[in-house]
């Protein structure tokens, strides 16, 4: 087998639909972005790490509507996928899955004000979180389509029980 074909180099992008459950509230998705950088290691079965930046976040708001609160996460995400892929170079199919690791770089959040009385550790989010990623992709030469599920390991909140998924949809292109 060529060099080429044992490793790949490309950046990514895309959409991300994201969630924070929490205990005994309503929860909604808020969409947002992502765009990084992987390498791909292996022919058939493959290592893909990547980096990348994501905009994830969540709308919660009491199951009465009378209290909400809006927040948004700027992160650095960096999952490690195992992979198989199957077909020809041209056109292949993969199956991926991994640990990630995400850090909260900037936060904002808008709390109505009577859930922000009512709820005064809300907010305190961990600055870091353990995951994992599963999902599928297809190669068509040079380009990658991937759609993947995240779920979170441990809580970003441990008050009320707030943990973030997501789903997310990304494109990209395969320098070698």
């Amino acid at each position: 087998m060529s060099a080429k074909a044992q490793f790949s180099l490309g950046v990514k992008g895309g959409v991300n639909f994201s969630n924070i459950d929490a205990d005994n509230l309503k929860s909604s998705t808020k969409t947002g972005y992502q765009a990084g950088v992987f390498a791909r290691f292996g022919s058939a079965f493959y290592l893909q790490p990547e980096v990348y930046l994501s905009s994830t976040g969540g709308n919660i708001s009491t199951n009465d509507n009378s209290a909400s609160a809006n927040i948004k996460f700027t992160n650095i995400t960096v999952p490690v996928l195992l992979g198989y892929k199957f077909g020809p170079n041209a056109l292949n199919f993969r199956l991926m899955a991994g640990p990630e690791y995400t850090y909260i770089i900037d936060k904002s959040e808008s709390f109505s004000q009577t859930f922000q009385a009512a709820y005064t550790d809300f907010g305190k989010y961990n600055s870091s979180t353990i995951g994992y990623q599963a999902g599928a992709g297809v190669d068509i030469s040079v380009f990658t389509v991937d759609l993947r599920y995240e779920g979170n390991l441990n809580k970003i909140n441990s008050n009320f029980g707030q943990k973030q998924s997501l789903w997310a949809l990304s494109v990209g292109f395969k320098f070698f």
